[in-house]
């Protein structure tokens, strides 16, 4: 028998901090064949990522170590390799796709200069030859019209296209290993089975070996040939997938595959006063070519959307990546031009000056996409959750602490926790510590940008449950972003469906799921019962 491709042997990792220790990683065994995708499931703060990362040894050395254990590659040893040689096989033998494509691309550069590098760097392509290959791969990724995109920089694309370009640059040199962590998060359903069958076909003709990480289980069902559970940093479970989804040995197994989020948006009142109206809102971005850069085209991200919230209700934005459900709730913020009418609390504020903006963003909060790039790593969770206070409020030092501790309170974390950084916490906690950030200023509207979307199931439903909590005790509106039909269908009172920039259908939650009107929104819906299928023989505890 040949030697697996990776063999991790007793890894242990250890974080270091103000005379701390923290063990992240315990004892954690288990390899990967050539050709084999190897799923690494569990909650946030498990010990996925910090595995994964070990594997390249793209942790914060010095204050991470390794007490214990061996990752043999190819038979090498990664954590004694000299740096030198580390560079070789990053990004060549093993690379990566990073589960928050935002503060892992470049913001200063266009795509095609971040794909083109890699090209340039490992293979020694000339320029010509790097931007036709750029657009192959752009291509193969889904990316429509990619010569259009190879001069965006990243906050100009979606979070499904910023992910497709981390796709793109990971396969560009036919790794051996290609570590793949939450690579479809960011992505809807019709889309991640694209990515998931493309990345299948790379594998059979290239014979490359994928770690597979992610918190979506039906992904690992379609997608795997073996699964590894872990929680709190250890094994607690191996084997194939088919066994481990039929048959689960560990309660924590079961636990994992049964959870869901469940239930249904608080009742709304009919009458109440409407918070947020646009008629005829436009987003248009000017595509630019030539000597000159004149503008021969446009990007319509949103063309000619009417809509209505009310106090207390859930809007729920559905449709695929790039449909403009960002857009759309960046410019109802005023954070973004647009044309159109927009207004606020009985008040228009699509012509009001940014100067005179500042007085009512304390009343329009948002949490983002991305809740690691959200939040500041310079600064404690305290000074985050405060930043807005010292802004928006003329409170004392001590009325903010008291304020923040009752935000932290709110969200289900440990006020003690305040002094720590955003590196400290988990991605769930990360999650948390945004919307507190958002409820400090006791806001009349929430924009949530697919809020979810990087946390694993069991804390998808207790963020859920969280929101419809806050929403009820609050009489809050928001404005709920997301590909997940699954977590809208829990949160949403009422339902659009955009593609294209435009709404193709509306109504309420309950019609638009049950009898959807139009072949798009049934497509959407066929992909997401698909998707969302329980694994045979598991029930909740």
């Amino acid at each position: 028998m040949t030697a697996p491709l990776l063999q991790i042997e007793d890894l242990s990792v250890a974080f270091h901090q103000e005379g701390r220790t923290a063990l992240a990683v315990d004892k954690v065994s288990f390899g990967i064949e050539k050709g084999e995708t190897l799923a690494v499931v569990g909650e946030s703060g498990s010990g996925k990522s910090v595995t994964a990362l070990s594997c390249v040894r793209l942790l914060p050395y010095p204050a991470a170590s390794h007490p214990s254990g061996r990752i043999l590659f190819k038979g090498r040893d990664m954590l004694q390799l000299p740096p030198k040689e580390l560079q070789k096989i990053r990004g060549n033998d093993i690379t990566m796709i990073f589960q928050e494509p935002m503060t892992s691309l470049n913001p200063l550069h266009r795509v095609e200069k971040q794909v083109g590098e890699i090209l340039r760097r490992h293979r020694g392509l000339s320029d010509k030859a790097a931007r036709a290959r750029t657009l192959e791969l752009l291509d193969a990724v889904g990316i429509r019209d990619p010569e259009s995109r190879l001069a965006s920089y990243p906050h100009q694309l979606s979070g499904g296209q910023r992910q497709r370009v981390m796709i793109a640059m990971a396969l560009a040199n036919e790794p051996d290993l290609l570590i793949a962590d939450e690579p479809t998060t960011a992505l809807d359903v019709t889309v991640q089975a694209q990515i998931l069958a493309l990345l299948k076909d790379i594998q059979e003709r290239m014979g490359m070996a994928m770690m597979f990480i992610t918190h979506d289980l039906g992904i690992v069902r379609k997608i795997a040939d073996r699964v590894v559970v872990m929680t709190e940093g250890k094994v607690v479970e191996t084997g194939a997938t088919e066994r481990v989804f039929t048959a689960p040995e560990h309660p924590y197994t079961r636990h994992l595959l049964a959870a869901e989020p469940t239930g249904s948006a608080p009742v709304a009142d009919p009458n109440a006063p409407i918070v947020v109206e646009t008629k005829d809102l436009k987003v248009w971005f000017p595509v630019k070519r030539g000597l000159l850069r004149r503008t021969v085209d446009h990007i319509k991200a949103v063309d000619g959307i009417d809509l209505e919230v009310r106090r207390g209700e859930t809007l729920g934005v559905v449709g695929e990546s790039g449909s403009g459900k960002t857009t759309l709730g960046f410019a109802i913020l005023r954070l973004i031009q647009s044309e159109g009418r927009i207004v606020f609390m009985g008040d228009a504020i699509d012509q009001t000056s940014w100067s005179k903006m500042r007085p009512l963003r304390s009343k329009m909060q948002i949490v983002f996409q991305d809740p690691y790039g959200s939040l500041s790593p310079r600064m404690a969770v305290g000074e985050i959750i405060a930043e807005g206070l010292k802004i928006h409020s003329r409170m004392s030092a001590a009325e903010r602490e008291e304020a923040v501790v009752r935000a932290l309170t709110e969200v289900g974390l440990d006020p003690a926790t305040r002094s720590r950084y955003p590196h400290e916490f988990s991605g769930g906690q990360r999650q948390r510590i945004a919307i507190a950030r958002a409820l400090v200023l006791e806001p009349d509207f929430i924009m949530l940008d697919e809020p979810t979307s990087a946390l694993d199931r069991s804390v998808q439903a207790q963020v859920v449950d969280l929101l419809r909590a806050v929403q009820k005790r609050r009489n809050l509106t928001f404005l709920f972003i997301s590909h997940d039909l699954q977590v809208v269908r829990a949160l949403a009172n009422e339902v659009i469906v955009m593609r294209s920039g435009k709404v193709v259908e509306r109504g309420h939650t309950k019609d638009i799921f049950e009898t959807p009107q139009t072949d798009y929104t049934r497509a959407l819906m066929a992909a997401a019962l698909y998707h969302e299928q329980a694994p045979a023989g598991v029930v909740a505890d």
